[in-house]
């Protein structure tokens, strides 16, 4: 299989070489050239079974092919489990079992385990360089922490990320820089990008990304709505229908892909904090980037999300049709700590921030005649958001035990201006 960029300046390349190089040479995102046709899929007996058989044709004539099921018997080591909520037909699917507490978790290290195989034998040590906006970093730094070979550069917005966040970013060390930006996600990303577009650079310092805008990231995060579909479709024969929480729109383009591919996923419903560029653009706005807001679901505050290049890709740019696939709507910050509050007195449920933006949409949904079985996607462990969530339910939240750890290390970031320079000067040293 084929790779080509969303822009079409760029030659096709196999899977290994986008993977590697993050960004297309244009500018552009990598897709596939065609996309595997829709085929019968089997519920697999562990999310490892079920991502090696739905990757499968992406890594079709790929270097890396023979080692698919290795790559994901080593990333997928814990549970992603579909939860049934109070009301009928409504699930959580839990995304935040991993080491970092976040769904970033299952496309790291899937990530990490393609390039730690595509740098065995390389004379220089590869760069990644990421921009987060709360829990990608620490995800990535996570996963390649003291791997030989690899060195990870970490940007985030100072003061826009939660505490517990911050420390995580700063906690590894070692291979890993953490870097407190003084702008936005979004300054954070375009820097991102402006390096990896940066040949001059690439010649002195080899440099990848590990954000949703790699295909190292994507691919992998098919693999639990896949798990998840197939598994519900085998017990109930219905389809499950998804309310996604989106920022940067990277885990709901995975939903959407795995959809196309033939997993039993009905409709998806994008869920987005009061940075609305997806709903306005879905309501009938033109698309349009913008400022982002500062919101409490923090790693939701994109304001010009990546993504959007492949979605608009995968519909061809026929923004009539692809606007009729998809309803997105917005919570804003008062209605996210209703819902927050609301879900734990009535039920006992605990919601991070933006799995509350989910759990609110879902809840209106319902409230305008919605049938059918439908998961809200919990994206983050509301551990990580303590000084949001512990006021709302007038108790302490329970670290899970890898977060804790976490914690418990000394932790250092370094200022970064907003500029390109400054980074360059670093991504240099």
């Amino acid at each position: 299989m084929q790779f080509v960029s969303t822009r079409g300046q760029s030659p096709a390349v196999g899977l290994s070489a986008a993977i590697a190089a993050g960004l297309a040479p244009d500018g552009g995102l990598y897709v596939p050239e065609v996309l595997p046709a829709p085929r019968a899929l089997q519920a697999g007996t562990s999310l490892a079974d079920t991502a090696a058989d739905l990757l499968a044709p992406f890594f079709s004539g790929d270097v890396l092919a023979e080692a698919l099921p290795s790559i994901c018997g080593e990333a997928f080591d814990f549970p992603v489990p579909l939860r049934a909520l109070r009301n009928s037909g409504d699930h959580v699917l839990e995304l935040f079992h991993g080491p970092t507490a976040a769904f970033k978790d299952i496309g790291a290290r899937f990530l990490a385990g393609v390039l730690s195989r595509l740098q065995t034998g390389k004379g220089r040590d590869l760069t990644i360089v990421v921009a987060t906006s709360g829990d990608t970093g620490a995800a990535v730094a996570a996963a390649f922490h003291r791997q030989p070979g690899v060195r990870v550069v970490v940007l985030y917005p100072d003061g826009r990320v939660s505490p517990r966040q911050a420390h995580q970013l700063g906690c590894f060390g070692d291979n890993i820089q953490a870097l407190r930006v003084a702008g936005s996600f979004d300054d954070c990303q375009a820097m991102v990008k402006q390096a990896l577009a940066d040949r001059d650079l690439q010649a002195q310092v080899p440099l990848s990304s590990a954000n949703s805008i790699s295909l190292g990231r994507l691919l992998p995060q098919m693999s639990y709505y896949a798990h998840a579909a197939l598994s519900h479709h085998a017990q109930h024969q219905r389809r499950l229908n998804l309310v996604v929480p989106t920022g940067n729109l990277g885990n709901a383009m995975a939903a959407v892909l795995a959809r196309a591919l033939g997993v039993p996923i009905g409709q998806i419903v994008l869920a987005t904090n009061a940075n609305a560029v997806l709903p306005r653009y879905f309501s009938g706005d033109p698309y349009q980037p913008a400022a982002s807001i500062v919101t409490v679901a923090n790693a939701m505050d994109v304001g010009a999300p990546s993504n959007f290049e492949r979605l608009r890709w995968l519909y061809q740019g026929d923004d009539a049709e692809l606007r009729a696939a998809f309803r997105a709507f917005a919570v804003d910050d008062v209605t996210i700590r209703a819902t927050i509050a609301s879900a734990h007195a009535s039920d006992g449920e605990l919601f991070c921030p933006h799995t509350a933006t989910a759990v609110k949409v879902l809840q209106d949904l319902r409230a305008g005649g919605a049938k059918g079985d439908w998961a809200v996607v919990a994206t983050a462990h509301p551990a990580k958001f303590e000084a949001v969530v512990e006021p709302l339910i007038g108790e302490a939240v329970a670290v899970p035990p890898a977060l804790d750890a976490l914690l418990q290390r000394p932790a250092h970031a370094e200022p970064l201006a907003a500029h390109y320079a400054a980074l360059r000067e670093v991504l240099l040293r």
